[in-house]
């Protein structure tokens, strides 16, 4: 008796459950409100039934769809409903949204929506069935919030009793759901123009057929958006006004060389949208190659005399590429070196150096033919994902640079012109020939020229013959115009005499390609960071001593000596992590962190940002990070501090929350004369905004002991 009297009393005291809930404080009033909706009151045993959470929007405001798109976070709900199975959420069509410089895309609702999935109660389901459902949701205007609404229902369990209000609701929700495109009569095509290659870009056509054939047509904006589709960086689209959409777009590094789905919501002009989920297709005439052994390149192949034309000139249009300058002045050079002397040596240099190419890139296509094999996704330039392939290169590169520059020869060296060219004539052998042949590959891999992307694509798709042909036909391209001009007698008479100025002219080049080491010292340190450039630079200082040791006394135990401590170097320093993901030299945000500054009469702008915040985005983008707010942040000495609220953090809410914000962006400038009082900018920043606040907030010349202008 006593326990249930005990046991009435705390059930009266608990909290009522409730259907409805809001979030998102901003100024005191809520920004969003959600509602748990369903169909029926009471639950059938066995049957089916839709649950719902009908989102609100105060007026400019909005909540995310399934792809947040280029910032934001995806709405969630998670259900908990006892003996009953509920289904993946359906979602209404989205609405884009962009910054204000339409920099920035992302993909939501405005207004109201309701987030829905079908249910399925089990025979035994017992009553009252009490639902929960918990949604998580980022709104945002020029703020964002993220807001946790807990909703809780109890339904009955009998013979199905329908919930008209609810009924309503989800029924408008469904009829902005996209339809199948056989449901509307309909057919989706998804056709690429340029072959799909990892980590390049990459064109296709989506077209929207009626039964019959005839187009359908498009809205006139906005008429595509994208799923999130793995492989794939980003995708667009343009409409062409009937029934055709223009994508494009960039394949992800590490995507894999068979095509994707393109899966997304296509507007119709009629109004409504329908799903457009379609394989990437080849247009006719291409076919992609079987996972399993490869046919043999058939004797006329569609397509492929084109594709070898295309690879013989983008191989041309390499040379003209700004990787590839160095090896091209440095053949220049060799052009004045050789043209004049008798044809047969002039034919032995082209050939070295035809040679030297046509060897490295079967090389490296049989490279790509192995790591295909084995199951790996590779692309034009895959080698220069490599560290240790980075690293090697760069000491290639200062070995041919010190030697241009006369560090070390492999001759003695001589005197007088007649003497210095019969030298360096000796010097640049066949064997220079076809290594600068090989370098001038090594350093075009990392390009793409006009039409050259098509064939190396096409290729990379094809069996192996066929990638063996095109990479032949591009190395053929690329040595195409320096035998061309030391070949052809009426080219060759143009070009200047050897003489006293050749000298000069090498070490131009050497300094020209240590130009080109500092380029691959910047790829390194987008690959491995900091550290990998500093193992780098010691492993380069190692070469330049071993390749100085030589030039110095020219024996062979000092060039094996060299050899080994090359080696051994290399073996140790060459070791290369992960670069870590930079602040962009800005310090992480704590209360600690602004005291020490403030403490050191330096000025503190705090930038409370998240990565899913697009108003964020849009203000580092324009306005921080802007020559003229650069500038004032190291005129007025400020200490620029980033709160990241990316993650939850608690010490960040509360920093909000004390300054009446209930999201970010927020920006705090602190003065040394004020430390307790910052100026709290507006959420959308402009450069006379900022650069006045730190302005304002600087000490005065000769406060706090400064006796003039911070420097």
């Amino acid at each position: 008796m006593l326990a249930g009297w005990v046991l009435s009393l705390v059930v009266a005291a608990a909290p009522a459950p409730t259907s409805t809930a809001s979030g998102a404080l901003h100024e005191g009033r809520p920004r969003v409100r959600a509602t748990l909706v369903s169909d029926v009151t009471q639950v059938e045993p066995g049957g089916t039934f839709r649950l719902g959470v009908q989102l609100q929007m105060a007026r400019g405001w909005y909540v995310y769809w399934k792809n947040p798109g280029e910032a934001g976070l995806a709405s969630e709900v998670v259900w908990d409903v006892p003996r009953v199975a509920v289904g993946p959420l359906t979602w209404p069509a989205p609405e884009v949204h962009r910054s204000p410089d339409g920099s920035i895309t992302s993909y939501g609702y405005g207004g109201e929506v309701v987030l829905f999935a079908s249910a399925r109660a089990q025979p035994d389901v017992q009553p009252p069935l009490t639902v929960v459902a918990t949604a998580e949701v980022l709104v945002c205007e020029v703020q964002c919030i993220p807001a946790r609404l807990e909703l809780t229902r109890v339904l009955g369990v009998g013979p199905r009793q329908a919930d008209a209000a609810g009924s309503a609701a989800l029924d408008a929700s469904t009829a902005r759901v996209p339809r199948a495109p056989a449901a509307a009569g309909l057919r989706v095509t998804v056709r690429r123009t340029t072959s799909f290659v990892p980590g390049q870009p990459f064109e296709g056509e989506l077209t929207v057929e009626r039964t019959d054939g005839s187009p359908e047509p498009l809205a006139r904006a906005d008429a595509f958006v994208p799923e999130r589709l793995p492989g794939i960086l980003t995708v667009q689209a343009t409409p062409d006004g009937t029934g055709r959409l223009r994508l494009w777009g960039k394949a992800a590094p590490d995507s894999s060389p068979a095509p994707p789905r393109i899966a997304g919501v296509v507007a119709l002009a009629s109004g409504g949208a329908v799903e457009a989920s379609a394989p990437f297709e080849l247009p006719p005439g291409l076919t992609p190659h079987p996972a399993a052994a490869h046919p043999p390149l058939p004797a006329r192949m569609p397509g492929l005399p084109w594709m070898l034309l295309l690879a013989f000139l983008g191989g041309v249009l390499l040379n003209a590429m700004p990787c590839v300058f160095p090896v091209l002045a440095l053949k220049a050079y060799g052009f004045a070196r050789t043209v004049h002397a008798d044809h047969g040596s002039v034919r032995t240099h082209a050939l070295a150096y035809t040679g030297g190419i046509l060897a490295s890139l079967l090389a490296l296509a049989g490279a790509v033919l192995a790591l295909r094999a084995a199951g790996h996704a590779v692309g034009w330039g895959f080698q220069f994902q490599e560290p240790v392939f980075v690293a090697v290169l760069c000491g290639v590169v200062l070995l041919f640079a010190l030697n241009l520059l006369g560090v070390f020869e492999v001759t003695p060296p001589t005197h007088g012109t007649e003497s210095l060219v019969a030298a360096v004539d000796h010097t640049h052998g066949p064997l220079r020939s076809v290594a600068e042949g090989v370098l001038a590959v090594v350093l075009a891999t990392p390009c793409s020229a006009p039409l050259l992307g098509t064939a190396v694509g096409f290729a990379f798709a094809a069996s192996a013959p066929v990638v063996l042909a095109v990479f032949s036909a591009v190395g053929l391209g690329l040595a195409a115009p320096f035998c061309a001009l030391v070949l052809v007698p009426g080219l060759r008479s143009r070009l200047p005499r050897p003489g006293a100025w050749m000298e000069r002219g090498k070490q131009l080049l050497g300094f020209a390609l240590l130009g080109t080491g500092v380029w691959l010292v910047g790829i390194l340190g987008s690959l491995a960071g900091v550290d990998g450039v500093v193992r780098l630079l010691a492993f380069l200082v190692v070469v330049a001593l071993a390749a100085w040791s030589w030039g110095a006394w020219r024996r062979g135990v000092v060039l094996a000596g060299g050899l080994v401590l090359v080696l051994a170097t290399g073996w140790g320093a060459l070791r290369f992590g992960t670069a870590p993901a930079p602040m962009a030299g800005r310090e992480a945000w704590s209360d600690e962190a602004v005291a020490r500054s403030l403490a050191q009469g330096r000025p503190v702008l705090v930038d409370f940002t998240a990565d899913w915040c697009l108003s964020c985005k849009f203000n580092e983008r324009t306005v921080l990070a802007s020559e003229q707010v650069q500038s004032a942040l190291v005129r007025t000495r400020t200490q620029l501090l980033v709160a990241d609220w990316t993650r939850r953090d608690p010490a960040i809410a509360r920093r909000l929350a004390a300054h009446g914000r209930a999201g970010v962006p927020m920006y705090l400038v602190y003065s040394p004369a004020r430390p307790d009082q910052p100026e709290v900018l507006p959420e959308l920043l402009t450069l006379d905004t900022v650069v006045s606040a730190l302005e304002r907030a600087a000490p005065a010349p000769g406060a706090l002991g400064l006796s003039s202008p911070p420097r």
